[in-house]
C-alpha cells in the first residue's frame, strides 16, 4: 500500500506543479501542454513507485512528501527542457 501512496504523491506533485504554472502564466488553458504534464507526472509516479518498492516498501510521511516534491520537480524540469528545444 505504501508504494501506491508514493506513486499517487508523485503524480499529484506533477499535477499541482502544472496547475500552478498555468495559473501563474496568465495564459489561456492549453490542453496539449497540460496533457504533456500529465504524462510526465504518470512517468514520475511509476518511476518513484518502482524505485520505492525496490528500496524499502514502508511509506512514512516524509517519503510521501519527498515523492510529491520530486513529482513537481520532474514536471518543472520537463517544461524547462521543452523550452530549450
Amino acid at each position: 500500500m505504501g508504494t501506491l501512496y508514493v506513486a499517487i504523491a508523485s503524480f499529484g506533485g506533477g499535477i499541482v506543479s502544472a496547475l500552478l504554472g498555468w495559473i501563474s502564466s496568465g495564459e489561456n488553458f492549453v490542453a496539449r501542454k497540460f496533457a504533456s504534464s500529465v504524462l510526465r507526472a504518470l512517468i514520475a509516479g511509476g518511476a518513484f513507485a518502482t524505485a520505492y518498492s525496490v528500496a524499502s516498501g514502508v511509506a512514512t510521511g516524509m517519503d510521501i512528501a519527498i515523492a510529491f516534491g520530486a513529482g513537481a520537480g520532474i514536471d518543472a524540469l520537463g517544461h524547462r527542457v521543452a523550452k530549450i528545444k
